[in-house]
């Protein structure tokens, strides 16, 4: 039982460093032309689909709205992200290995924080993508936006876009509430 917080935080620290081998986030759409979806995979450092075409295919219709072409190479989160990544499972694995439990509360209010940051920032990307519409779109509806959902399913005309964390983002949420378990349950006897 004594060592149960730094199982609790090796956890914490391996379900972070998957976001190296899974996505972290998956948007969906859903229309009678694609009756199966197209599911397009976040990860910390590419934007991959369900099929080699998913991103050609999103594109594609991204024109015919007037909105902007999806270039993983010139969103710049998916160039640093991985050693946001990187930085904050050294930095775990330094709680663990100090065994403090300070630490390891101080590591779970890091990696909320920057995960409630991650999030909001994927918000303004996405209302980046939905708002600011080309004016020679080829399909125009006034007042139209379309932004997906941030979590959740949205009606965009006849798509029905469903934004969701994907492996990763889920594994990741589920370290990062395991960190606060290893705070929690640190032995009172020990407690620094």
């Amino acid at each position: 039982m004594k060592q149960l917080p730094r199982l609790f935080m090796l956890l914490a620290v391996l379900l972070t460093m998957q976001l190296f081998l899974f996505p972290m986030w998956s948007i969906t759409l859903v229309a009678p032309q694609y009756p199966d979806g197209i599911t397009m995979f976040i990860w910390i450092d590419r934007i991959t689909g369900d099929t080699e075409y998913t991103l050609q295919n999103i594109n594609i219709l991204n024109h015919y709205v007037g909105m902007k072409y999806i270039e993983p190479d010139s969103i710049p989160e998916l160039q640093y992200f991985k050693y946001v990544v990187l930085a904050i499972s050294l930095l775990g694995m330094g709680a663990l290995i100090a065994n403090r439990k300070y630490l390891y509360l101080s590591w779970f209010i890091l990696v909320a924080l920057l995960g409630a940051l991650g999030i909001y920032d994927f918000y303004l990307w996405e209302y980046d993508y939905g708002h600011n519409l080309s004016e020679t779109a080829p399909i125009k509806i006034p007042g139209m936006v379309y932004q997906p959902p941030l979590i959740g399913t949205k009606m965009l005309l006849n798509f029905e876009a469903t934004s969701l964390p994907a492996t990763g983002g889920w594994l990741f949420g589920t370290g990062l509430m395991l960190s606060l378990v290893a705070f929690l349950t640190y032995p009172k006897t020990s407690r620094r």
